[in-house]
């Protein structure tokens, strides 16, 4: 088919010097000019391939035209919505007014919907007690008309504004097109044999590569540049905010479990059975396997007896427990149920156990794994002091815009030692953030099931002029850690922030959904500059 187009442009030139307007021709196997969209594509395949010989140059003329919706089709075939409300009503004085139940099952919801304003606009029905009737014998139905002079020429002979109209109520929408002037080039010939490209054994064998026609190399072509790897702008973050960890003596969290229990998600913080955050409208559960192993005997019942009874100093919940509740597995909502299963493991030694944290933190791989940063050696009671930090996926039944997702980064850290105060971590916070770049700085008291007191992190944003919320931080409750079996004098900071709304900032992103998922530019990816704080 390419080579018997190709074969039609080189005769048609040849005899007529030119061709003016691609959409006469007539293509091999139809009966009628090349007048569509579609033809002109197969058309412009053919003068591709001969513009690469040299054997003819050609132009391109754009057109704007208009084609149906699926709704227009409808109406352009059964005539428009006021018009089927009209043909349904009776004449007025000659039967009784169709209700507008009535008028629903004869046209159905939407025909009924959008059709009756239409029509009493138009002033072709009209209301006689609790139904319509007729005001009119007949109707020049001139959406429908349109429709049709649409579909045949794609365009409207009243002009633009009717057209504007249809667009407006989505009846058509608006497609360029493109057709193609075409003259001689300096090597046009009318035959279609392509050039050689290749010498090959058999021609200087036979001789045949004495008469043969090549392809003109081109020795200023450039080759394809190759591509290499690039980072994602929230890779770069996360290294630079990793390093700022790294810096401050802190070692890497093992987070690879995104599946966790509703006990280390929920119950080992202290978050009620009862709080919305486990309702399935925020969480994500699992259906198979729907429940998880048993954690640990005896920590699990003086979690569970905390909750129901109180303790530790707490009056507890009041609430009944549920063990379905805490069994349930979920894809976890934030890494603190990794923070949580690491502070189990920090307290081993409290407990006369032996600690795993160094080993935890080893197996996996992470940065500081011989030796864990922060750590001590352990106190009498068995405790040592940690600095650990993780930054990995989390997941939430959000409702998708353009500064949420189901699945988002959190930035954690935790730093767990002896007669810690609020005032040590409101002062590690502006260090943290000054080393990424934010100095002013303003806390907010907030509440956390978890953490008591709790601090709301703001920032002050230069380009928005205002001050917004940069993190979450917080003490945790005694609830959460003495049943771990730390030390009553054992405190723990914690804090958390996205690794997506800094990076939004720093590369200048409007809408999360351009940074993370299939509408992500590869382009921007491979030119987005690296990030300093």
């Amino acid at each position: 088919m390419a080579e018997a187009i190709q074969q039609l442009i080189l005769d048609t030139l040849d005899k007529e010097g030119e061709i003016k307007d691609t959409r006469t021709l007539v293509l091999p196997g139809y009966k009628e000019p090349a007048a569509t969209h579609d033809s002109q594509i197969i058309i412009l395949g053919a003068l591709n391939s001969l513009s690469s010989r040299e054997m003819i140059t050609y132009t391109t003329h754009e057109t704007v035209s208009h084609v149906l919706t699926q709704e227009g089709a409808q109406i352009a075939l059964q005539g428009s919505h006021e018009a089927r409300v009209w043909a349904a009503c009776p004449r007025k004085g000659e039967g009784a007014p169709i209700t507008p139940k009535q008028l629903q099952e004869k046209v159905g919801a939407e025909t009924a919907k959008i059709g009756q304003g239409q029509a009493f606009k138009n002033k072709w029905i009209g209301k006689e007690g609790d139904g319509f009737v007729k005001l009119v014998d007949s109707i020049t139905d001139t959406t429908q008309l349109q429709m049709r002079e649409v579909d045949s020429t794609g365009t409207l002979k009243a002009g633009e504004k009717p057209l504007a109209d249809l667009r407006k109520r989505k009846l058509i929408v608006q497609r360029k097109g493109q057709w193609f002037s075409v003259k001689k080039g300096p090597h046009f010939s009318t035959s279609t044999a392509k050039p050689e490209t290749d010498l090959t054994v058999d021609m200087l064998t036979s001789g045949s590569w004495k008469t043969a026609t090549y392809k003109k190399y081109n020795f200023e072509a450039d080759g394809i540049p190759p591509n290499g790897g690039a980072l994602h702008p929230l890779l770069k973050v996360r290294e630079e905010i990793r390093n700022i960890f790294l810096e401050m003596g802190f070692a890497e969290m093992p987070t690879s479990s995104f599946v966790e229990s509703g006990f280390w998600c929920f119950d080992a913080l202290f978050v009620p059975q009862q709080h919305p955050a486990r309702e399935v409208q925020d969480t994500f559960y699992l259906s198979d396997p729907a429940e998880s192993l048993p954690p640990p005997k005896e920590y699990y019942e003086r979690v569970s007896k905390v909750h129901e009874h109180g303790g530790y100093g707490s009056t507890g919940y009041r609430a009944p427990w549920s063990h379905e509740e805490s069994r349930k597995l979920l894809l976890r909502t934030h890494t603190t149920a990794s923070s949580a299963s690491m502070l189990y493991k920090l307290a081993a030694r409290c407990r006369g156990e032996e600690d795993d944290t160094e080993g935890a933190v080893k197996r996996e791989g992470a940065h500081g794994a011989a030796t864990v940063p922060g750590t001590g050696k352990p106190g009498p009671d068995g405790f040592r002091p940690a600095k650990l930090f993780s930054i990995d996926r989390v997941f939430r039944n959000e409702t998708m815009d353009a500064t949420h997702l189901a699945e988002f980064h959190q930035v954690e850290g935790v730093v767990a030692d002896k007669n810690l105060t609020l005032a040590d971590l409101i002062g590690f916070m502006r260090v943290f953030f000054k080393k990424m770049g934010i100095e002013n700085l303003r806390f907010k008291p907030a509440y956390n099931p978890y953490t008591e007191p709790s601090l709301e992190i703001f920032a002050f944003h230069p380009q928005l002029k205002k001050w917004v919320e940069v993190g979450n931080s917080g003490m945790f409750r005694p609830e959460m850690l003495e049943p771990m079996g730390f030390p009553k004098d054992v405190h723990v900071h914690g804090w958390g922030i996205s690794l997506e709304r800094p990076t939004m900032i720093r590369y200048g992103i409007n809408n999360i959904r351009t940074l993370v998922g299939h509408k992500v530019s590869l382009e921007s990816v491979e030119r987005s500059p690296a990030v300093r704080f």
